[in-house]
């Protein structure tokens, strides 16, 4: 990876760091693939470690851009914090103003950012040895490993998603668009709109299961600022959200995690429609609990 892409995290614009988000899972879509097509068919112990070296990968890539992109959107706070403060002291007498403004120049374009940088850098180094022992030792790893097996099973593979709040919806999102049928025009934003119009609409059985952060059930102000963040903003989505989804959809929804058998959100429309098919993830960020997709396994022959 050249200079410049390691320093778009920080000081690019969005729509950069968002396609340098996309060549680098485009590199590891690459990469998977010569992995798959090491395994030698048969051996169904290097296939393991395929899969599990895969699944290490895109976890250790989803990590990485979420750190990125929290770098990005700390970085623009402190240039607005620093404006602020320029502002706030240009007020002072020209002489005081002229002698911080200098000051500030020198400090943030030189020796401040070097020493930034090489902080981050640290504090980035540090977190990826951190995860690497957890991804070897941790309940992420044999989570990762049980709900891997489970989908093989089925002739499925997890296709994964980005851990930025939207993680239920693009994964609903993905599924429609395998399906190509009813709905398969909805995008993650649209189906944020969807679920929160149907809760709004089905008040009195939501509610009840509702709370605020005391435990208390949700005030009606409290009901609509909750609705609110379900359409607009990053909020994690639940089970309430995919109840709601299932209902408003009419689709049914299974729900694969490594404990337990597979769980349907929406029996009632099983008869109907063939069900979407999500992944929950309990231990795959720190952040907390995660959604991603699934796609058919595929399983290439090596070349010879």
């Amino acid at each position: 990876m050249s200079d410049h892409e390691n320093s778009v995290g920080i000081s690019g614009t969005m729509e950069e760091l968002e396609n340098k988000f996309k060549k680098e899972r485009k590199e590891l879509q690459a990469k998977i693939q010569a992995l798959k097509k090491s395994a030698t068919k048969g051996d169904k112990k290097k296939k393991k470690e395929v899969q599990e070296e895969i699944a290490k990968l895109e976890a250790d890539l989803d990590q990485r851009h979420k750190e990125e992109e929290e770098a990005f959107k700390q970085n623009n706070i402190e240039k607005f914090q620093s404006k602020d403060s320029l502002e706030e002291n240009h007020e002072s007498t020209t002489e005081d103003a002229q002698e911080i403004v200098s000051s500030h120049v020198k400090v943030s374009k030189a020796e401040k950012r070097r020493q930034k940088k090489v902080a981050a850098t640290k504090e980035r180094d540090a977190r990826i040895k951190e995860q690497e022992d957890e991804n070897l030792l941790g309940p992420r790893h044999k989570e990762m490993i049980a709900i891997v097996e489970k989908l093989r099973e089925r002739g499925l593979a997890i296709h994964s998603i980005v851990a930025d709040g939207n993680c239920l919806y693009s994964a609903v999102e993905h599924q429609l668009g395998e399906a190509n049928g009813l709905h398969a025009d909805l995008d993650y934003k649209a189906l944020r709109k969807l679920t929160a119009d149907y809760i709004r609409q089905n008040r009195d059985e939501f509610l009840p299961f509702l709370t605020d952060d005391s435990g208390d059930l949700m005030s009606e102000k409290d009901f609509e600022v909750y609705c609110n963040k379900v359409e607009k903003s990053t909020a994690w989505g639940g089970q309430i959200e995919l109840r709601a989804i299932s209902d408003a959809l009419k689709c049914p929804i299974e729900v694969i995690q490594a404990a337990g058998p597979p769980m349907t959100i929406g029996e009632q429309y099983v008869k109907a429609r063939k069900p979407l098919i999500v992944t929950f993830h309990r231990f795959l960020y720190r952040l907390g609990e995660h959604y991603n997709s699934v796609g058919p396994y595929v399983e290439e022959e090596p070349e010879i």
